[in-house]
């Protein structure tokens, strides 16, 4: 059983994602980003790591699948576009919108971009009003000697085509001997009058791990020491983390929260049955308080802002020293206040 970890030790500044250095004491391998049509394929090291998916064919962008610096695939390996396979239809944690890493959000002015259209069937409950995440252009796909990066630019579209909202995601992508490291940011700027972020547990960034990461048979811990779903799901912490053994490897994938992203520390939307989200905004429904509301309007012409780390490594979350890279992370960040 996990010791309590101290928080003060870990409340730390997070990097910029488009202009932070490579981290201290890992070596660095290159990346190369390659771009096919509406997918980039990326490389570290010459190895495949993951790929993003950013085509009209799907409701929101995604990265897909994730791997280990040893090649171990450590998130769910479906749905591929929209297809689902047939033995999974049944499942009843299936929920094919959540893909292997996104960030969307299940009320932006009453509309979900979470849940997808293209699996309304899979739901078992009343249509929804779907709005989709549409791609307008890439700002910057950047290969390096030492870390590789994408930004994109999104338009949040309601239902009768109407654009909602401007977003920005980036990725920085980073891999040394024994990990990958994903530094996320994601700007929601509402170029179009008022966005109202509303209450639900439905969010925000989020991943769906593969099931030997499940708990159990795998395992979870955040950065208050909470260890499985009753002591994480719905609580604040600044960093959780699912490891186990996936394919023969002791493996694990963390993410952290920044102290610059909003509401942090985050809520968090982290299932025992692979679900592993940040959600600042599912007050009511994780407190279990009708008098609590987690929404948020963002002024016209404003914008909020989100950032995270995921950092996938060998060996359980001691071994790989979770706690001790989210600080020292931390450090890098604080030099460029």
């Amino acid at each position: 059983m996990p010791t309590r970890l101290n928080r003060s030790v870990v409340l730390v500044l997070f990097l910029s994602c488009s202009v932070s250095p490579p981290s201290r004491g890992m070596a660095q391998q290159a990346v190369k980003l390659i771009r096919h049509a509406q997918r980039i394929d990326v490389l570290i090291d010459g190895n495949p790591f993951t790929t993003y998916y950013f085509g009209p064919q799907e409701g929101k962008p995604y990265l897909q699948p994730l791997r280990t610096a040893r090649g171990t695939v450590v998130t769910r390996g479906f749905p591929v576009g929209n297809d689902v396979p047939r033995q999974h239809w049944h499942d009843p944690n299936i929920e094919p919108h959540q893909r292997p890493m996104y960030f969307a959000h299940g009320d932006i002015d009453g509309f979900t971009f979470w849940a997808e259209e293209a699996f309304a069937r899979f739901y078992g409950r009343e249509p929804e009003k779907y709005g989709r995440t549409v791609f307008q252009r890439l700002e910057e796909v950047k290969s390096g000697p030492h870390w590789g990066e994408i930004r994109a630019r999104f338009n949040l579209v309601g239902p009768s085509g109407g654009v909602i909202a401007q977003e920005t995601q980036s990725y920085v992508f980073r891999g040394g001997p024994d990990k990958r490291i994903v530094d996320c940011e994601f700007v929601v700027l509402a170029n179009h009058g008022p966005v109202r972020m509303g209450d639900t547990k439905e969010g925000t960034f989020a991943l769906r791990v593969i099931k030997q990461l499940d708990s159990p048979p795998g395992h979870m811990v955040s950065s208050t020491g909470g260890v499985g779903e009753a002591e994480i799901w719905g609580k604040r912490a600044d960093w959780v983390d699912y490891y186990g053994t996936v394919d023969g490897e002791e493996a694990g994938i963390a993410v952290f929260d920044s102290p610059r992203s909003f509401r942090h520390p985050t809520y968090w939307h982290a299932r025992a049955y692979g679900l592993f989200a940040a959600n600042p905004f599912g007050l009511r429904e994780f407190t279990g308080n009708p008098k609590e509301d987690g929404s948020y309007t963002i002024p016209a012409g404003k914008s909020l802002l989100f950032r995270y780390r995921v950092f996938i490594h060998h060996g359980d979350y001691r071994q790989a020293g979770v706690a001790q890279a989210y600080q020292q992370y931390a450090a890098g960040e604080r030099t460029l206040r």
